[in-house]
C-alpha cells in the first residue's frame, strides 16, 4: 500500500504563517508604486551594451566573481574590489547576510522600513525584532543600542535614506551605533544617489559596517536585478560561504558595467527626477487634506484623512498604481514614485479627484 503524502508534516513550523510576496501585477496602469527610474534607458548606454554583447553570453556560465563589474564598482565607490560582492539585486544580498550571520539569532530592524528585511530574516531562521523609529522617523539610537547589547543580537538593519519614509539617517547616529555594538550594522543605501550622506567613509574605521547598494533605482536596472555590497574582507569571506556560485547572469553584469561607465547620463536623469519631485510636491501640497512628508528620495510619502486602502483602490480605478504602506507608525499613509512630468500631472489630477470624492 502506498503511503499518503502529507506536505504539512514537512514544512517548517516557523514559516507556516509567512505569506509569499505578492507584487500584484496590474498591466496597463500608470506605474508609480515601485520607485523605479521612469525615463527611457539612455541611447548611449544601449549602444555600448550591444557592442559588448556576444554569443557566449548564452552558452557559457557567467563570471562567478563578477570581476569586471566589481572593478568598476570599486572605481565608483572608492572601495577596493576585494571588499565588494555583486548580487542578483540587493534582495539576494540581504538573504546572504541573514544566512551567514542571522540564523538562530536576533536581527534588529529600524521600522517602519523595507519589508524584505523581516521576510529574509524569517526565511533564514533568524528572529526579526522591530525597533520603532521616533515620531519624525529618525532612528531611536538609544533603544537600538539597548536592544543590541543582548548577546543573541547579531545584526542591526537600517535603511538610509529610508523606504518608505524618505528620510536619511544622521551620520552621527550611524557612527554611534557602529561604535556602541559588537553586532553587524547593515546600512541599505538603495536611494543614496538621490540624497543623504553615504556611510562609505566609515568603512575604514568600523569593521562591523556593511553597506548595501542597488542599480535598480537611480541607474534604471530594475529589470535586470543588480545589487552590490561593501564590507570588510572578513565579512566578505563569510558571505562567500553562502553565495551561489553563478548568481549574477552575464547579461546583467554587462548591463551594470555599461551603466556605470556611462553614469553621467544617469546623474543627469537623477537631476530631472529631483526637479520633477519638487513640482509633484508643490502640487500635492495644494490638495486639501494631503499631508506630504519631507524626504530625500525619488518618492514621496503622504497621508490623507481617508483610509489608505480607500485612496489606493480609487486611484487604481483611475488607472494609477501607487503603494499602500499603511501600518504601525504609518497610519493612512501611501507612497508615490516620482514619474515623468506627464505621469505626475495625471496622478495629481486623479488624487485631487479622489480627495474631492471624500468631501
Amino acid at each position: 500500500m502506498a503511503l499518503s503524502f502529507d506536505l504539512s508534516a514537512l514544512t517548517r513550523p516557523d514559516l507556516r504563517d509567512l505569506q509569499p510576496y505578492d507584487p500584484h501585477p496590474m498591466p496597463g496602469m500608470i506605474k508609480l508604486d515601485a520607485n523605479e527610474n521612469p525615463f527611457d534607458f539612455p541611447e548611449e548606454v544601449r549602444s555600448y551594451l550591444w557592442k559588448c554583447f556576444h554569443s557566449e553570453s548564452f552558452t557559457r556560465y557567467p563570471d562567478p566573481a563578477a570581476q569586471d563589474l566589481r572593478r568598476e564598482l570599486a572605481e565608483y565607490t572608492g572601495v577596493t574590489a576585494e571588499n565588494i560582492i555583486a548580487g542578483n539585486g540587493s534582495d539576494e544580498l540581504i538573504l546572504y547576510l541573514m544566512l551567514a550571520f542571522g540564523t538562530g539569532r536576533r536581527v534588529l530592524i529600524a521600522t517602519p522600513t523595507f519589508s524584505m528585511y523581516r521576510i529574509h530574516a524569517r526565511i533564514a531562521g533568524a528572529q526579526p525584532v522591530d525597533v520603532p523609529r521616533l515620531p519624525n522617523f529618525a532612528l531611536d539610537v538609544d533603544r537600538l543600542l539597548e536592544e543590541a547589547a543582548r548577546p543573541e543580537v547579531s545584526m542591526l538593519v537600517i535603511c538610509s535614506p529610508n523606504n518608505p519614509t524618505g528620510n536619511a539617517a544622521l551620520p552621527a547616529d550611524i557612527e554611534a551605533l557602529l561604535a556602541g555594538t559588537r553586532a553587524l550594522v547593515v546600512v541599505d543605501e538603495a536611494y543614496i544617489e538621490f540624497g543623504g550622506v553615504s556611510c562609505v567613509p566609515l568603512l575604514k574605521r568600523y569593521p562591523n559596517l556593511v553597506i548595501l547598494r542597488t542599480l535598480s533605482k537611480a541607474f534604471g536596472l530594475a529589470g535586470l536585478r543588480v545589487g552590490y555590497l561593501l564590507a570588510d574582507q572578513p565579512v566578505i569571506r563569510e558571505l562567500l560561504k553562502v553565495k551561489q556560485p553563478f548568481n549574477l547572469n552575464d547579461f546583467s553584469q554587462m548591463a551594470a558595467l555599461a551603466v556605470l561607465k556611462c553614469r553621467e547620463s544617469f546623474f543627469s536623469l537623477v537631476e530631472k527626477i529631483l526637479q520633477n519631485k519638487m513640482v509633484l510636491l508643490e502640487g500635492m501640497n495644494e490638495i486639501p487634506g494631503v499631508e506630504v512628508f519631507p524626504g530625500v528620495t525619488n518618492f514621496l510619502l503622504f497621508r490623507t484623512p481617508l483610509p489608505a486602502e480607500t485612496v489606493y483602490r480609487r486611484l487604481v480605478d483611475q488607472g494609477i498604481l501607487i503603494r499602500n504602506v499603511a501600518g504601525p507608525g504609518l497610519e493612512r499613509c501611501l507612497r508615490v514614485t516620482v514619474g515623468t512630468p506627464e505621469e505626475n500631472a495625471i496622478f495629481l489630477a486623479k488624487l485631487k479627484l479622489v480627495m474631492e470624492m471624500a468631501e
